[in-house]
């Protein structure tokens, strides 16, 4: 069986570093809020309830942001 290469020792820590990175609080909400955002807003469009439930999902948005992670 043949053995998988191995990523070098600097390699593997710029890839850590990338992650913490990419993974911090800021980026980690955003994920999640984005596709919250845009739903309100392709539901906003819907006549007589839908700009009343952006505003619920865009408050509930703010919320997600404002978590300390």
């Amino acid at each position: 069986m043949k053995q998988q290469p191995r990523l070098p020792g600097p390699l593997k820590l710029a890839a850590v570093a990338a992650l913490v990175v990419l993974l911090n609080g800021c980026v980690l909400t955003k994920v999640v809020t984005v596709p919250m955002r845009i739903g309100g807003a392709i539901i906003s469009v819907v006549p007589v309830i839908g700009n009343e439930v952006d505003d619920a999902i865009d408050t509930a948005a703010d919320v997600v942001d404002a978590i300390p992670i």
